[in-house]
């Protein structure tokens, strides 16, 4: 009975730590902030480059809404910067940026954790470390989902005003466009493992926290086209969501391990 009633409390504690960093999290302007930045940058970014971007020397403009969610894996090597000769900047100005935006909202929620004196408080009644990991990794999965499907409205609002086309690329159907949507998401379990060790890493140097977690994310970002293609497939899905959980599991044990080593109290 002993063991049952402290496995019991063991997952209660857990529960409570994730209710409690939602409810802070929801109640924080900045998530609001960035949720409102995901929505309106894609329309900008239509709405200018289509205004603009014919007339400006170096600038292309979209031509095609899907443009900015993703690129067909195919036409990838294609029209790749080293087989064309050109550096096309458009081709970075898509959902795919969104990981640094749920970088510096994972960062600032932690760094706020140290800063406030949260994390001692919270592990001087003996919390779990690994809940902690476990809850900071689930409620930014989750607020950064939001901002990647903020970004989607977006883009299907800045399309419209900007008179872009709807029409699907060759080979792309709308099975594959919801399979796409799913791999940004899994893309977003990937990222937000990386930004919670380098916010325990960073504790109350927000400085550090971000130049680590938009150093890793600038390395990774062309991996994030080429595993969620805009014609992404079950395979896609599969691997993408495979490799966010590993990556939740690796790295957050050695965030757990880091904690440990931490001089927190």
């Amino acid at each position: 009975m002993e063991k049952k009633f402290e496995k019991f409390d063991l997952s209660k504690r857990f529960i409570s730590m994730i209710k409690v960093d939602f409810r802070r999290m929801f109640t924080m302007p900045l998530y609001y902030l960035m949720v409102g930045i995901s929505l309106v940058i894609p329309i900008l970014i239509l709405v200018m480059t289509t205004m603009f971007g014919g007339e400006t020397e170096g600038m292309t403009s979209f031509s095609n809404v899907w443009k900015i969610i993703g690129s067909v894996s195919e036409s990838m090597i294609k029209n790749s910067p080293s087989m064309s000769g050109e550096i096309d900047m458009l081709a970075m100005c898509n959902i795919d940026m969104m990981v640094f935006a749920v970088g510096v909202l994972v960062c600032l929620f932690i760094n706020q954790d140290f800063k406030s004196g949260y994390i001692k408080n919270l592990f001087t009644v003996r919390s779990s470390k690994v809940d902690y990991v476990l809850s900071k990794t689930l409620v930014g999965f989750v607020c950064g989902s939001s901002m990647i499907l903020a970004f989607f409205i977006g883009s299907m609002v800045g399309g419209k005003i900007a008179n872009l086309s709807f029409d699907l690329p060759l080979g792309v159907n709308a099975i594959n466009i919801v399979m796409c949507l799913i791999c940004k998401l899994g893309v977003v379990l990937i990222f937000v493992p990386i930004f919670v060790i380098m916010g325990v890493v960073g504790k109350e140097k927000l400085w550090l926290s971000m130049i680590g977690s938009f150093g890793v994310s600038m390395l990774l970002f062309m991996m994030v086209s080429m595993i969620a293609p805009l014609n992404a497939n079950f395979v896609n899905v599969i691997l993408v969501l495979v490799g966010g959980v590993l990556f939740s599991v690796g790295l957050g044990s050695l965030s757990n391990l880091l904690l440990n080593k931490l001089n927190i109290l």
